[in-house]
């Protein structure tokens, strides 16, 4: 597990509150925001969000898209990813 790092945000941190596990599936990493999973990156290298919690939450989801070659998002072009947490 890593920090997450902000290189495409106005923020120079996180302040650790966002952190990159590798994943369950071998080639996959998941983004935790405080304690929770928000997002993950699947070994086929697509996108899936599994909520928007918080205004920082978000913050930290554009951040962990635009780091996995997703580009600069907005909320509402980050909603295509949106799926329940079991898929």
């Amino acid at each position: 597990m890593y920090e997450l790092t902000a290189i495409h945000d106005s923020h120079k941190s996180f302040y650790g509150k966002a952190h990159v596990r590798a994943g369950s599936i071998p080639g996959s990493k998941d983004l935790i925001s405080y304690p929770t999973r928000v997002a993950k990156i699947t070994a086929e290298g697509e996108l899936r969000v599994f909520g928007f919690y918080s205004a920082t939450t978000l913050r930290h989801i554009k951040e962990f898209a635009a780091q996995n070659g997703f580009g600069h998002m907005s909320k509402d072009n980050l909603r295509k990813y949106l799926v329940t947490e079991g898929n």
